[in-house]
């Protein structure tokens, strides 16, 4: 990337995505921040502590990391919160070399020619934020009222198909990319486009296709993640910079809880959520939290753990992509763990770090049995799901960074015992990364092509196979995920829910549908970021929202009435917050 010619304030928002991904990694055996050298540990910061070096730092932060670190550093989608982990306990020295050095291949640049004062006063800030829970959570929540915002004219041209952007997704359009379609690496500069939340204008409001209303289930949320049916009907969702597994139960003549409550918490960075063993009366609700599986006793109705957690397995260390969703097989034998990779691009041969990581593991059920199901899948961690009808295990992908607005595609696919999906070395088949060039020859034709390529960047989160009857019976059986939004796109893309239909057969087309839009205030400000979707036993959908701190619903009534039912929604906005 070239960033030397830009002023200082454009290029240090460059760094922001990159850093994160990679400054909560210490390597096992680097016990320097990033390999930092020695004489970066004794660096001293002058600044440390002083109340206006830390309101200098943050407004430095606001301006122009916020957008990809999230506010108050807790963290957007994949990349975790800087109040705690690796970045906290090393030392002030070696966090301001890494700023000042950076590291090329995972598209992090030197900031040598920030002004030294700037980048202390940064290192000043972040390390503020040491455990700052309770001032993260007020932040967060700053701005969620409804605003009067003017959308700024992209003047972008429009993208070329099959590739899009925000200014074009709307609810039924379909679309498909082929791995002929791909560009050549670095055909466009690797952008840094991270978005701005803002509260939800005056007048916003998710759209769905014609015969679907939308609802707000509920809102006031902290963080929320993903969200799973239990087998009888209560849903749960992670909170995860919170610690927390929230319960709700019931869905009220005005589309609100008819209970609202906390199941768990104390958790670490908690996301996947599975109930075992699977059918109609589980015994145990299993969390993926991070670091590594647990459970917790459950029965159907339980609204709080019965009892305490039990340890079932460690996991690769957390940093980098931290979320670890949690499947079993159909027949309960055996346990999928998704653990995503700790960098954009690491080669595993000579990072440590990477060890068991980029995979979907398979377990036992009791932690033991570990063995790679499936690798070279930069990051499932955020998506796994069983097709109810086949008892195939499917994923959506986060792919690599950093190779143009256009490279390289997210996807989603079904996923083959012992299949390799490409990541560092190659993608999308014999298509080889040049980060990586020679490398690695003979697993060139090894490489799966997934069943349905996405935009670049839309990162994929969580899925699901959709078998209510309440929405047409087309959609019997298809696919829902959620696109949280690109950060490495010149114009954003993502920020929606799309539908993959697999046609009753099982098997995806390629084809893709925008389902869910309507996110996006302009190329600079967004203020919903879909994260997960679960099928409530109505048949509709419900849709968490990180960037809203929301809870959507999705429900089919008819194209005669969805119109008058969804401005009905958007009139009364008098929605509940959920109490604890």
């Amino acid at each position: 990337m070239k960033v030397g010619a830009r002023p200082y304030f454009l290029a240090v928002a460059v760094c922001a995505v990159p850093w994160i991904l990679l400054a909560s990694r210490l390597t096992a055996q680097d016990a320097h921040f990033h390999n930092a050298p020695p004489p970066s540990y004794q660096l001293k910061n002058p600044y440390a502590g002083q109340p206006a070096a830390v309101a200098a730092g943050s407004r430095l932060y606001a301006m122009n990391c916020g957008s990809c670190h999230g506010i108050a550093g807790r963290g957007t989608g994949n990349i975790p919160s800087l109040s705690q982990g690796p970045t906290q306990s090393a030392p002030d020295g070696e966090v301001f070399w890494f700023i000042t050095t950076g590291s090329v291949n995972n598209g992090m640049p030197s900031w040598g020619s920030l002004p030294e004062q700037k980048r202390w006063q940064i290192v000043a800030y972040l390390k503020s934020l040491k455990n700052s829970y309770g001032t993260q959570k007020s932040a967060q929540k700053t701005g969620s009222a409804p605003a009067s915002m003017k959308p700024i004219k992209t003047n972008a041209p429009p993208p070329q198909p099959p590739y899009t952007d925000f200014r074009f997704e709307q609810p039924g359009k379909v679309r498909k990319i082929t791995a002929q379609d791909l560009p050549a690496p670095y055909v466009t500069e690797s952008a840094s486009n991270g978005p701005q939340l803002v509260g939800r204008p005056q007048g916003a409001w998710p759209q769905a296709p014609a015969g679907f209303s939308v609802q707000q289930y509920t809102t006031g949320l902290d963080n929320p993640r993903l969200i799973r049916t239990a087998p009888n009907g209560d849903f749960f969702l992670a909170e995860s910079s919170a610690g927390k597994i929230r319960v709700f139960r019931g869905i009220t003549g005005d589309g609100k809880p008819e209970h609202a409550g906390v199941f768990a918490t104390g958790l670490k960075q908690p996301y996947g959520i599975a109930f075992y063993p699977p059918g109609d009366n589980p015994q145990w609700m299993y969390v993926g939290d991070t670091d590594s599986v647990i459970r917790f006793p459950y029965q159907n109705g339980d609204l709080k753990a019965s009892g305490p957690t039990q340890h079932i397995v460690d996991l690769p260390h957390g940093a980098g992509h931290w979320t670890r969703d949690v499947q079993f097989t159909s027949d309960g034998k055996k346990m999928f763990v998704a653990v995503g990779s700790a960098s954009n691009v690491d080669d595993p041969d000579t990072t440590p770090d990477e060890k068991n990581r980029a995979d979907i593991l398979e377990f036992n059920p009791d932690g033991s049995g570990m063995r790679v199901y499936a690798y070279g899948i930069r990051n499932a961690g955020a998506g796994l799901a069983i097709n109810p009808k086949t008892g195939e295990l499917w994923c959506s992908v986060n792919e690599r960074d950093g190779l143009g607005d256009n490279l390289v595609p997210d996807y989603i696919t079904h996923v083959e015992e012992s299949g390799f999906y490409g990541w560092p070395w190659w993608y999308i088949g014999s298509h080889q990364d040049p980060r990586h060039e020679g490398k690695h020859p003979e697993l060139r034709d090894k490489v799966l092509v997934p069943d349905v390529l996405l935009q670049p960047h839309n990162a994929s989160l969580e899925m699901t196979f959709y078998g209510g009857t309440q929405f047409p019976a087309e959609y019997q059986g298809d696919i829902f995920a959620s696109e949280h939004g690109s950060w490495n796109r010149s114009v954003r893309a993502g920020y929606e829910v799309i539908r993959v239909p697999l046609h009753q057969t099982g098997r995806a087309s390629g084809e893709y549908e925008d389902f869910v839009t309507g996110f996006v205030v302009d190329n600079g400000h967004v203020w919903g970021r879909p994260v997960g979707i679960s099928v409530a036993h109505d048949g509709s959908l419900l849709v968490s929202d990180d960037g809203s701190n929301s809870i959507w619903r999705i429900s089919y009534t008819d194209s005669d009435t969805s119109k008058s039912a969804s401005a009905r929604n958007h009139a009364n906005h008098s929605t509940k917050s959920v109490s604890e």
